[in-house]
C-alpha cells in the first residue's frame, strides 16, 4: 500500500518537472547510439530464455545524464537500451550507474565520465527463478564506441556474465534523438515486476508520458 502512495507522489514531482522542462523530467539530453547485444547464455541458469540462451538484440542505446547538469560536475548516467524481440514487440532496458557490491546495487552513484562506471537495474525484476538484478561494466574499446559486459545476479548473490553490448557508432547524424524509453510499458523477455516496484514506478512513467 505505501509504495503506491509513495509511487503517486514521485508522479506529481516528476509531472512537475517535465511541464517545467517541457519535455523528459530526467535525462533531458544524451547521445544515441546503435548497439548490438551478442547474449552467450548464462552459465548461471535464471529460468529465463533471454539471460539462459544465446542470440542476438540489435537496437539503440542512449546514453544520458539524469539531471542533465554540467559536464565538470558528477552526475548520474543512465544507460538505456531499447530493441524488438522475434515477434516484434519492443523491450527496454534501463541501467544506472550504481556499484556491483551488495551494499551499493540499490544505490544510484554520480559519475563524471559515461564509460567509467558500473551501469545497475538499481530494482530487481521478477522471473520464474526469482528476483533477478542486471548490470552492465564497461570493457577495453575494441573498435566500437563503447562495450560493456552484461551481468545478471539475485539481490544479494554474485554475478553471472550473460552477454556483451557493443556501441557500434551514432543512430544519426544530431547526437540524441527524440526516442523515449519506459520499462513498465516494454518489459525485457521473460520478466515482469513485482507489484510493489511497479506501483512505485507507474506513476512517475505516466507523467512522463503525458507531458
Amino acid at each position: 500500500m505505501w509504495c503506491a502512495g509513495v509511487g503517486a507522489v514521485v508522479g506529481v514531482v516528476f509531472g512537475a518537472v517535465a511541464r517545467m522542462r517541457r519535455g523528459k523530467p530526467l535525462h533531458p539530453h544524451g547521445t544515441v547510439y546503435e548497439a548490438v547485444l551478442r547474449r552467450a547464455g548464462s552459465p548461471q541458469p535464471w529460468a529465463v530464455e533471454w539471460l539462459d540462451e544465446a542470440g542476438e538484440n540489435h537496437g539503440l542505446v542512449r546514453i544520458s545524464r539524469s539531471m542533465g547538469l554540467p559536464k565538470l560536475l558528477p552526475d548520474v548516467f543512465g544507460l538505456a537500451f531499447t530493441f524488438s524481440g522475434p515477434s516484434g514487440d519492443r523491450h527496454d532496458l534501463l541501467l544506472a550507474t550504481t556499484g556491483l557490491r551488495p551494499s551499493l546495487r540499490f544505490f544510484l552513484l554520480p559519475r563524471r565520465e559515461p564509460f567509467s562506471g558500473t551501469y545497475g537495474s538499481l530494482l530487481p525484476y521478477s522471473a520464474a527463478g526469482g528476483l533477478v538484478l542486471l548490470a552492465a561494466v564497461p570493457l577495453a574499446p575494441d573498435g566500437s564506441v563503447a562495450s560493456f559486459r552484461l551481468l545478471a545476479a539475485t539481490p544479494t548473490g554474485r554475478w553471472w556474465p550473460f552477454g556483451r553490448l557493443d556501441l557500434t557508432g551514432r543512430a544519426a547524424a544530431t547526437a540524441d534523438q527524440p526516442v523515449r524509453f519506459d520499462p513498465t510499458l516494454h518489459v525485457l523477455p521473460g520478466f515482469a515486476w513485482p507489484p510493489a516496484i511497479e506501483q512505485l514506478r507507474e506513476p512517475a512513467y505516466a507523467a512522463a508520458r503525458r507531458t
